[in-house]
């Protein structure tokens, strides 16, 4: 089978372990490990009578319950088939442009959405082995001004694959330089609300503005596919024009609903990670040659002195783990993995057998 770019392909994994994907321990996928919540099981099976009907292509319950959530009109918001089917949408509008600058590594899906429609990209590289002696606390970035106001940037925060927090003050100006701004903010809902760096709330001040969100990584829903756009009415407009009329099936609109005001599920969420990622953190430091990044996000970047393939293909063999090699990101090569954070019992288990191949 051809290697994966993403995470969570257990059939690909299972093949080189040499066993069921069932019993595969899967830290390749940056999913909340402790859902789908009750919440979100219940409103499915409410909601199988549903599947017998479209759905309305406008989703107005869905769209007033994200808007109660952000407190902003509804007007302001389309749901997507995840952020991927909404890449899509920005990549074409960002394709019109002279050129689009993007932070890199970068998520692949930028890559698919900004050449399927022939845009131009300009990279911006991070310097990653920098991070490795930063905080998780927000930081600004360097980027160049674009040569023209006609140029395009797209970025998530927090940044995949890094898990680096950029601070809300370091991108604002960007919103004067460039003629269009994408903020993938994916794995924002990770950080409690009052840690967030997000730039939900200056939507309506800037029209060139377009934020991200996805619920399938924070509510362990990546199989019923569900994200949604923020921006001006008027651009989201355009793109219902330009999409299938019926992008977000009936369930994953009842499962959205129900999650969230679920409060206690995100409570429940925030004290986990805020616990696991601490100390798994510093169990990964304490391997000879790995090396984590701090990250505000539910994963864990590492250097690595064994090649990422490599030491995937053992953990696979003799442990039945998988990691994210970090191939798919051409600046960091063999050099990296990346590790989603999982329960303590799971994470001390890919700890204690890389443990074992690094010490070898």
């Amino acid at each position: 089978m051809t290697r994966p770019i993403h995470g969570g392909n257990l059939n690909w994994a299972a093949q080189l372990a040499g066993c069921s994907p069932s019993v595969i321990l899967d830290f390749s996928a940056s999913i909340n490990p402790l859902g789908p919540p009750e919440s979100a099981i219940a409103a499915i099976k409410r909601g199988l009578s549903s599947v017998s009907h479209y759905p309305d292509p406008n989703y107005p319950q869905l769209r007033e319950t994200l808007a109660q959530s952000h407190n902003i009109s509804p007007e302001w918001i389309l749901p997507g088939n995840g952020v991927a089917e909404l890449l899509s949408w920005a990549g074409r509008e960002l394709a019109d442009l002279d050129a689009v600058y993007l932070l890199t590594p970068a998520f692949r899906d930028y890559y698919r959405a900004l050449q399927g429609f022939g845009a131009t990209i300009k990279a911006c590289p991070l310097d990653i082995p920098k991070m490795r002696f930063q905080s998780a606390k927000p930081q600004d970035f360097p980027l160049e001004a674009p040569e023209t106001k006609n140029c395009g940037l797209i970025l998530n925060n927090p940044h995949n694959p890094t898990g680096q927090l950029f601070s809300r003050q370091a991108i604002l100006p960007y919103l004067e330089q460039f003629a269009l701004v994408v903020v993938d903010e994916a794995f924002m809902d990770f950080l409690r609300p009052e840690d967030q760096e997000s730039l939900l709330e200056d939507v309506a001040q800037y029209p060139n503005l377009v934020v991200l969100r996805s619920l399938t990584k924070f509510y362990t829903l990546p199989g019923l596919r569900m994200g949604y756009a923020v921006a001006h009415p008027q651009q989201l407009n355009q793109w219902q024009q330009w999409r299938d009329p019926w992008a977000v099936n009936s369930l994953a609109a009842e499962a959205a609903i129900a999650v969230l005001p679920d409060r206690s599920f995100q409570e429940q969420t925030w004290q986990w990670l805020e616990t696991a990622r601490s100390r798994f953190y510093h169990d990964l430091m304490t391997i000879p040659g790995i090396s984590p990044l701090p990250s505000a996000a539910n994963f864990l970047l590492a250097a690595t002195e064994i090649p990422a393939s490599q030491l995937q293909a053992q953990l696979l063999q003799q442990a039945q783990i998988l990691i994210r090699d970090c191939l798919s990101f051409p600046e960091l090569g063999e050099g990296y993995f990346r590790t989603a954070i999982r329960h303590p019992q799971e994470n001390a288990k890919l700890q204690q057998a890389l443990q074992t191949i690094c010490r070898r």
